[in-house]
């Protein structure tokens, strides 16, 4: 009852961790109704294809900042009986969605600029308009660290994918600010629409990432090798010390959950209560060097030839 209790506790903590990120992305939503704000008011005082990039950017970000919302309070919902791994990997969709959105944002500079190449217009206001881009920047910068931190924290995929996100605005902002600098400065007017084709390139490297990341989060990637050492590590020391072996270890990520498998050998003379127990120890200690990590183990007899025949997934059918 101890440990079913103590279990319990621990659910009902990863869940309400869970819920809490709904903050960060209320966080991001707010962020980016400022920055539109200024951005667009920039644009609008100085007619810099440059700033109308960086706004259309933030308009992305706050569609992808409403879409984290939605999705990190559906993934902070408790096991069902249609669900019973939780429903962590919605966060996948989230970080797919917003990947997507960076590409359509940056299709729709590199539309505006290329017209602007060829018919170049003069900015107005440059040092004003750079002056509330960079206040801007400034709030993109502080709410994306803070994002980072959390998700690093929390292993929220969405958190991160948001944080890159407006990290990327950041630096987008960057390349804009010099942009339009440079113009004010030199005269030079389809230097604008140069820099927002090359913000308009590393917005779809960052976007590419992204969706990318999604895609073997579906597909049950296994987890980082760091972590992977971690559970060797640990077989190991059941290895010298127990007289056991094990194979069919496999791992996976979805979300902040991590899932692990593996067969352990024991001697064929133990007790059901000695494997169990030894199980039960094995699987605490996988726990707890992988927070947020289900274990599944299964005892087979040592000696057995049979046991060391099921290592695939899917085991072969016995015929004849």
């Amino acid at each position: 009852m101890h440990n079913l209790r103590n279990l319990r506790n621990l659910r009902m903590h990863h869940l309400s961790q869970r819920t809490s990120l709904t903050r960060f992305a209320w966080l991001s939503i707010g962020a980016a109704l400022a920055t539109i704000g200024l951005k667009a008011g920039a644009y609008l005082l100085t007619g810099s294809v440059g700033l109308l990039s960086d706004a259309l950017e933030s308009v992305v970000n706050l569609v992808a900042a409403v879409v984290a919302l939605v999705v990190l309070s559906v993934a902070a919902r408790p096991p069902d009986d249609d669900h019973a791994y939780g429903h962590d990997k919605a966060e996948y969709f989230s970080s797919g969605v917003e990947g997507a959105l960076i590409l359509l944002a940056a299709a729709s500079i590199a539309y505006v600029s290329f017209g602007r190449l060829f018919d170049p217009q003069p900015i107005e206001q440059a040092w004003l308009g750079l002056a509330i881009s960079v206040v801007a920047s400034a709030i993109n910068l502080v709410v994306a660290r803070v994002l980072m931190q959390a998700g690093r924290h929390y292993r929220s995929i969405t958190l991160e994918a948001d944080a890159h996100h407006l990290m990327t605005d950041v630096w987008t902002s960057v390349g804009v600010v010099l942009g339009v600098a440079a113009v004010a400065l030199t005269g030079w007017q389809r230097l604008d629409p140069i820099i927002a084709l090359i913000v308009a390139t590393n917005i779809i490297w960052s976007g590419a990432r992204i969706i990318q990341r999604s895609a073997l989060g579906l597909l049950d990637t296994a987890l980082p090798a760091d972590d992977r050492a971690k559970v060797v590590a640990i077989l190991a020391g059941y290895v010298e010390r127990e007289g056991v072996t094990y194979h069919a270890l496999r791992t996976r990520q979805a979300a902040s959950r991590r899932f692990v498998s593996v067969h352990i050998l024991v001697p064929g003379s133990w007790t059901v209560r000695q494997g169990h127990t030894l199980l039960e120890q094995l699987e605490a200690e996988v726990r707890t060097a992988l927070p947020g990590s289900t274990v599944f183990t299964h005892l087979e007899p040592l000696e057995d030839p049979e046991s060391f025949e099921d290592q695939l997934l899917d085991r072969a059918e016995v015929t004849g």
